[in-house]
């Protein structure tokens, strides 16, 4: 009787290790889809900003049909969750975010918008 109650003992144990491990598993998963959702929105929001420059005429402190001139602005370029850059060309914009938490080891979330006059693209990089 004593041999099969540690032997049950043992077998619980076990479980609870494997179902701690499992719930770690799966909340580092979710953490950084979250963190990418995050990032993706944060982008987004930057293309309809370069979006309304660029249908904004240029007497109204717009592009007046044009990216150039367009930069991301200062208060958002660093935020909670990474920060953000823009590669301006005149018919579309390409703003990379890349969150501040590192991920696995060393890289962490990076996504990449393509802003056009009156769409974008999203690619997740990382």
């Amino acid at each position: 009787m004593g041999q099969q109650q540690l032997l049950l003992i043992v077998l619980g144990v076990i479980i609870v290790g494997v179902a701690i491990v499992a719930g770690i598993n799966i909340f580092r998963a979710s953490a950084i889809t979250s963190k990418r959702d995050n990032v993706l929105n944060e982008c987004i929001n930057l293309a309809a900003m370069a979006q309304q420059y660029y249908m904004k005429p240029t007497s109204l402190g717009g592009g007046g049909k044009s990216f150039i001139n367009w930069t991301v602005p200062a208060e958002l370029q660093i935020t909670a969750n990474g920060n953000y850059k823009a590669v301006v060309y005149s018919d579309s914009i390409i703003i990379t975010g890349t969150g501040n938490e590192v991920v696995t080891a060393n890289d962490s979330v990076q996504v990449e918008v393509t802003v056009l006059p009156t769409s974008f693209r999203t690619k997740i990089i990382h």
